[in-house]
């Protein structure tokens, strides 16, 4: 087995459980299916990882990032700002469609954390997470297209986290890949109504 730095193999570790949990479920992937997803020992996996609690908050902000990577690639200024914050939308329910057992995964990682004493912080920190990611992806349309909100960002950030949290669950569960078309075109209009050009 190649000696990796750390980073990169609790890089690993983390994917691997990413794999493991949406495979199997959270409370049934243990540390050691997850190090043998990895292909490695369990004192690797032990080594890189003091408790499940690290293991899973890694596990939330690895997700987190998968997506947000995407949705920051196609948020750049177009023609319109509804242009513009629908693609970003278009982006983000892509990777839904794409990959709906990882966003099936956070909804089960929040119900394990709310319901393991001593993990509640863990399901805080993934919905912090969600606010300051929103936090981040309005100033950086504000940087670059000069805009003026109606609302304040806290506000807008943490209003966008609970509506696209609520039409992913919603999706996951009654599927209908046709019927998300007009609902993803009404709240880009609701949330461009929301904001104001200079």
């Amino acid at each position: 087995m190649a000696r990796l730095p750390s980073a990169e193999r609790r890089r690993q570790l983390t994917e691997a459980a990413i794999r493991a949990m949406a495979r199997d479920g959270v409370p049934r992937t243990t540390t050691r299916s997850i190090a043998a997803e990895a292909g490695v020992s369990l004192s690797v996996f032990h080594y890189c990882f003091d408790s499940k609690q690290q293991l899973i908050e890694s596990v939330i902000t690895t997700i987190t990032g998968h997506y947000v990577t995407v949705v920051k690639e196609a948020i750049r200024p177009r023609a319109t700002l509804e242009e513009t914050v629908r693609a970003g939308f278009q982006a983000y329910w892509d990777h839904v469609r794409a990959h709906p057992d990882e966003h099936m995964l956070t909804y089960e990682l929040t119900q394990y954390a709310l319901r393991q004493p001593g993990f509640e912080h863990l399901a805080r920190r993934q919905y912090a997470l969600y606010a300051e990611t929103y936090t981040e992806l309005i100033d950086q349309l504000q940087q670059a297209m000069g805009l003026r909100l109606r609302v304040p960002v806290p506000v807008l950030a943490r209003y966008l986290a609970a509506m696209t949290d609520g039409l992913t669950l919603n999706h996951l569960v009654l599927g209908d890949d046709s019927a998300w078309t007009g609902v993803l075109d009404m709240v880009t209009a609701h949330v461009a109504g929301l904001v104001q050009e200079n």
